[in-house]
């Protein structure tokens, strides 16, 4: 772990390997095989005349020459024609194969294209959906760092009915500073069980998930000042019952940045860092402010990434990999980052 949706020029990417949405004949194309190709200068040519070609769903591995990566990673995405013809299987083993080749070669971090998505016709959010169940799946027996790597925004596509979802539940709760500042003492309203007032024309309480019953002892355990993040979190570990790997594998953080919290008596994990564990937990709205507040942090009307974040956490959804695939087509900061 992680993996990061990042985006950027992948010839420009410094890691250990680049992997390549290459055709059968592994001689250069168009798109990303085109430009990793113009990047690496003709060796890279060379060494692939050397290969045979390469079959589809399956991975060869090269120099990478003038690009600023040890290795070039060439695999062959299928093309979509319709997703009966055995499309998914096929790009769940150009991932798979690609990432035993990096494990193979000694990488410790690869980035990847999303592969299929362009001239071959992959829709992208179903390949997005591949890409990230495929890499998790190893990543949660692998110590790697993974990055898909996206030109921009526009590139993928998260599913309409989250994104609308997503936008109006930001259009519904964003406030500017000022004007939660000028909020900040009014006194809470309490609403009675029948809906006191509207938004447009749906009822303000039927536009938001009821959040799951607060358990009061866990409520009782995060309120204690006396317990900093590190001690927090391990209880909170413990009665989620699961292993102190299992969840900073769930939270997308590296192993490093776990060894700091547990070990560095005086570091600070940043707000990312805390709300990535809360999600790993599956804690409620409630309960990750609270493991907030430990650290100092709250959550903010007047910040678009605290209004995304709050939206899965009051429809108690969990998979870190859906957020951010969202956050990153808000144009927000990807969690675990």
């Amino acid at each position: 772990m992680p993996l990061h949706i990042i985006r950027q020029d992948i010839t420009k990417l410094e890691c250990d390997a680049i992997v390549n949405a290459a055709n059968n004949t592994l001689l250069g194309g168009g798109g990303v095989d085109g430009a990793i190709h113009k990047a690496a200068g003709g060796k890279l040519l060379e060494e692939c005349k050397t290969l045979d070609g390469c079959d589809t769903g399956d991975a060869k591995i090269t120099k990478a020459y003038n690009l600023p990566c040890k290795h070039v990673i060439h695999t062959v995405g299928p093309i979509w024609r319709g997703g009966e013809n055995g499309e998914k299987k096929l790009l769940e083993s150009c991932y798979k194969k690609s990432l035993a080749l990096a494990k193979e070669n000694g990488c410790e971090s690869v980035a990847f294209p999303l592969i299929s998505s362009g001239v071959y016709g992959y829709p992208k959010d179903k390949a997005l959906s591949v890409a990230v169940e495929t890499i998790s799946e190893f990543l949660f027996d692998n110590e790697m760092t993974v990055y898909i790597v996206v030109f921009d925004k526009a590139s993928y596509q998260i599913s309409e009915e989250l994104f609308d979802d997503v936008q109006e539940y930001i259009d519904d709760n964003y406030v500017d500073e000022k004007e939660e500042r000028r909020l900040y003492n009014r006194p809470r309203r309490i609403f009675s069980s029948e809906c006191d007032f509207e938004v447009g024309s749906v009822c303000f309480e039927e536009k938001l998930a009821s959040p799951k019953k607060l358990d009061v002892s866990l409520i009782d355990m995060l309120a204690n000042i006396d317990d900093n993040f590190a001690v927090t979190l391990l209880k909170l570990i413990d009665l989620k019952g699961i292993t102190d790997v299992e969840c900073y594998k769930k939270a997308n953080v590296s192993k490093q940045t776990w060894y700091k919290i547990m070990n560095e008596k005086d570091y600070k994990p940043s707000k990312n860092t805390v709300i990535s564990f809360a999600i790993a937990l599956e804690l409620s709205l409630e309960e990750t402010k609270h493991l907030l507040s430990t650290v100092g942090f709250t959550l903010s009307k007047s910040n678009k990434f605290d209004i995304i974040i709050e939206y899965f956490l009051l429809n108690e959804e969990y998979n870190i990999f859906t957020i951010n695939e969202t956050l990153f087509k808000f144009d927000q900061v990807c969690l675990g980052v």
